[in-house]
């Protein structure tokens, strides 16, 4: 297994002056070599419902965490789409995870601007989105050790865009890390993953 110190955690552009790259040791590795205890924790936030949620309302199934904002404009809704494509590929008998989208823009991302958000088509119909202040916000990406941070851009109609680590974790019913998926998974890839990882256990 390759060790935690070996993983490289890259910010995702939502910029438009950087390349979208999520750059891990795990994209080299298998699926279920990618497994570390301490990743994720206890957190407090608002999904977009306007309903406080943790950690304990996602556990007893598998979860899907992924950090991004509602003005991405390439890497958020990519990412997304691509776990409904992998999610319509599970077979029958595989538990579908809850997708959960972690907001590292909370300035604009209120649970209104979420559940618009989140209720575009062609993205997972179970999503959650979570926001809240900016030091719960950075006590859970803390958690996930993901990455973020504000790029100004005082010439464009938004001002400012946020840069973020694109990696998908994989929680399972405990809330321990699983697996995670970089920007390069496939729907395919991402399919056959849950698929080994999340299949019933017959002993």
């Amino acid at each position: 297994m390759i060790g935690l110190s070996g993983l490289s955690f890259a910010l995702a552009a939502c910029s438009d002056n950087s390349d979208p790259v999520a750059v891990s040791g795990g994209s080299f590795a298998g699926c279920a070599t990618r497994a570390y205890a301490d990743i994720g924790g206890p957190f407090e936030l608002m999904d977009q419902t306007g309903t406080l949620r943790t950690e304990a309302d996602f556990k007893g199934s598998p979860t899907l965490v992924f950090f991004g904002f509602t003005y991405c404009p390439d890497v958020c809704p990519l990412t997304l789409r691509t776990i409904d494509l992998a999610l319509d590929q599970l077979p029958v008998d595989i538990e579908r995870p809850t997708t959960v989208l972690i907001s590292v823009d909370p300035e604009r991302d209120t649970p209104e601007a979420m559940a618009a958000y989140l209720s575009t088509d062609a993205f997972p119909e179970n999503a959650v989105g979570l926001t809240g202040p900016e030091s719960r916000i950075q006590e859970v990406a803390n958690a996930f050790k993901a990455a973020y941070q504000r790029i100004e851009q005082p010439d464009t109609f938004d001002g400012y865009t946020m840069d973020h680590s694109s990696l998908v974790y994989l929680m399972d019913e405990n809330w321990t890390l699983k697996t995670f998926f970089t920007h390069e998974a496939s729907p395919t890839d991402m399919a056959n993953c849950l698929t080994e990882l999340l299949a019933p256990d017959d002993t």
